[in-house]
């Protein structure tokens, strides 16, 4: 995780030495800076995949297309945020599948107040080892749930404390919105579907697009593991940071036959 929260997001997965990235929400300086801090020259990376085109994904997104030659991929509503305007977009359906050489994308529509907003499961050709990111949405639908279905890694949005959001410094109309069924998922609502659908299988469970106003990593953290303490799951708990890289995330052990290079920053 290279961050994650209002400020910006970035997500780097590496496959078999195939590097992709999720979201682009930082400048090009912030990034190669991040990258750097892992050992990552920026050129390495396939390409770009924009969840949707709210500034914190979608900022660097065009500047660093430009500058390490990256493939942009995004939904048609998506590529006509103006940070896009001058880039190479692939454009792709919410619900289908991008292809590349060492892993499979598959694309989820997730419900948010922007123009054809998705989520992703990263699968790798060699292991099967399945990474499922899904934040910025109002709700969990149907379709999301199945696609979180025997994940070895799930990145899942605990956007705020419903508590802290009714009393924080929000006006009344962005509490409506955040709290809305196209907004944000609370810890409330992270933690109930955590409870019912986390399995054995899971090695990482990742808070991500945490609130730096209404919420905090103590708080997400005692809440989720407090959920799913007595379920089968038996990974770690952990919450990504606005402005630090957090990880590596691996798949567990089942997963490294043939040796396995699949990991999530």
């Amino acid at each position: 995780m290279l961050g994650s929260g209002s400020s910006g997001n970035a997500i780097l997965i590496e496959c078999d030495g195939s590097r992709i990235l999720v979201d682009c929400g930082f400048g090009t300086r912030t990034l190669a800076g991040r990258l750097k801090s892992i050992g990552v020259r920026p050129e390495s990376i396939e390409g770009c995949l924009i969840t949707h085109e709210h500034t914190d994904h979608v900022k660097g997104a065009g500047a660093a297309a430009k500058r390490w030659g990256w493939g942009i991929y995004a939904t048609p509503g998506t590529s006509k945020a103006p940070e896009l305007a001058n880039a190479p977009v692939h454009l792709f359906a919410p619900g289908m599948t991008l292809e590349f050489p060492r892993m499979r994308v598959t694309s989820t529509a997730t419900p948010h107040d922007a123009n054809e907003s998705v989520g992703f499961v990263v699968e790798s050709r060699s292991t099967g080892a399945r990474a499922g990111l899904f934040y910025d949405m109002g709700h969990v639908t149907r379709a999301v749930a199945r696609a979180c279905e025997s994940l070895d890694i799930l990145v899942l949005e605990s956007n705020h404390d419903d508590a802290m959001l009714e009393h924080g410094p929000y006006p009344r109309f962005l509490q409506r919105r955040i709290a809305s069924r196209v907004g944000h998922l609370s810890n409330r609502e992270a933690c109930a579907f955590a409870r019912e659908s986390v399995g054995r299988g899971l090695n990482h469970l990742v808070l991500a697009h945490l609130s730096e106003n209404c919420n905090t990593p103590r708080v997400a953290l005692t809440a989720m593991r407090g959920a799913v303490a007595k379920t089968a799951f038996k990974g770690t708990v952990s919450a990504a940071s606005q402005d630090a890289v957090v990880g590596p995330f691996m798949p567990g052990a089942s997963r490294a036959e043939p040796p396995l290079q699949f990991s999530l920053f």
